[in-house]
């Protein structure tokens, strides 16, 4: 059984901590720093616990985890951030093998997974601290970022939606939150929840995308369905042979 996980109130400061901590599904570390062939990203698509589940699920990404991004309270804890006084956003730290997947994919979940037009809430949780953001980790991230942000605005108008309200920021201090909130619904006894809900429109070609997973990953997931990541496995998706 993987380390540390029970403990509720522990908090990191920074990623130089919690090396015990790892990944309950994936195994690696939460707070991996990225590899050559690595980068990290950080997603903000209402309650953390849900978004997680989405990513984690990606062929290529080796890590993910939970925490608090975006404001100006240090080491805030869970309650605080949710007075909605703190100026945090709940995120999804995601580090993925740049050749098994791309940012494109990653955006494309992203912006399918949740309904950007909402602001300061997503389904039944309101507050700021459940906004659409991204914040990125280099330029290039926040230019391809910003493409897609236009092209799935563009959509979004075509089928009668409104305006995207994302933020998209350079990352600035990532606070892991308590250990119980990581990987929250892959945990024995954890109440299923996800505050999602997706637009049911798809991301295509934007510029800059360079898609690496095939159409058939996204059959994994049903975005007709609210809260759909609850209705899919917890496991990472497997590559079938003929794939």
């Amino acid at each position: 059984m993987f380390q540390n996980w029970l403990n509720p109130n522990k908090r990191y400061k920074d990623p130089s901590e919690g090396k015990s901590l790892n990944h309950y599904v994936l195994g690696e570390l939460i707070n991996k720093a990225p590899e050559e062939d690595e980068q990290e990203i950080f997603f903000g698509c209402g309650c953390f616990w849900g978004a997680e589940k989405g990513f984690w699920k990606l062929p290529g990404v080796k890590t993910t985890a939970v925490g608090y991004l975006g404001g100006k309270l240090e080491n805030p804890s869970y309650r605080e951030v949710c007075t909605g006084k703190t100026g945090h956003a709940e995120v999804v730290r995601v580090v993925w093998n740049k050749l098994q997947i791309d940012i494109s994919d990653l955006l494309k979940m992203f912006w399918e997974c949740h309904d950007p037009t909402q602001l300061n809430r997503q389904g039944n949780d309101s507050g700021s601290q459940y906004r659409s953001a991204i914040f990125t980790t280099s330029a290039q991230q926040s230019e391809i970022s910003h493409n897609s942000l236009e092209a799935y605005q563009k959509l979004l108008i075509e089928n009668g939606l409104g305006t995207i309200k994302t933020q998209i920021e350079k990352k600035e201090i990532f606070y892991y939150a308590e250990d119980y909130h990581q990987q929250y619904l892959a945990r024995p006894g954890s109440r299923p929840y996800c505050s999602a809900m997706p637009t049911n429109i798809s991301l295509g070609h934007f510029n800059g995308a360079n898609y690496k997973l095939r159409p058939s990953i996204w059959t994994n997931f049903n975005w007709e369905e609210k809260h759909c990541v609850l209705r899919s496995t917890n496991s990472p998706i497997v590559l079938e042979n003929n794939e």
